[in-house]
């Protein structure tokens, strides 16, 4: 199993709660990361300890030039930021290097992966019996 691991503790709480669905690594990572393979996602710096947040399945791998990323893109990498250059500013800081917006950037959607999402239960959940 892969791992989609996560530098920031700031993310933890975004993870969880749903709004954050998405990252955006610099490069071309479409080999790394396949849509429909599981991930473990996890939150935690190289060589020290991690905490595991949730399993979850990759929706979508999209490499792209980092000046083709979509609104959408941003706001599910983090939904704190609107524009492309907070993400590449935040990139910067990440990789500690420049990023420019010819640089090519690889998109990764993922779905958290529960022992039984709400949604699922609400449709197997069987019809109330009509009142007479």
């Amino acid at each position: 199993m892969f791992v989609l691991n996560f530098y920031s503790p700031i993310f933890v709480d975004q993870l969880r709660k749903g709004r954050k669905t998405a990252t955006i690594r610099l490069g071309d990572k479409g080999s790394k990361y396949r849509k429909g393979e599981v991930v473990l996602v996890t939150v935690g710096f190289q060589h020290s300890p991690r905490e595991k947040i949730f399993e979850a399945v990759i929706d979508a791998v999209d490499v792209k030039p980092a000046r083709d990323l979509s609104p959408r893109d941003i706001e599910h990498d983090n939904p704190e930021f609107r524009r492309i250059e907070e993400t590449l500013h935040f990139l910067e800081q990440i990789y500690g290097r420049p990023v420019g917006r010819d640089d090519l950037v690889t998109v990764v959607r993922f779905s958290p992966i529960s022992d039984r999402p709400s949604e699922i239960s609400e449709r197997l959940r069987p019809e109330t019996p009509a009142q007479n």
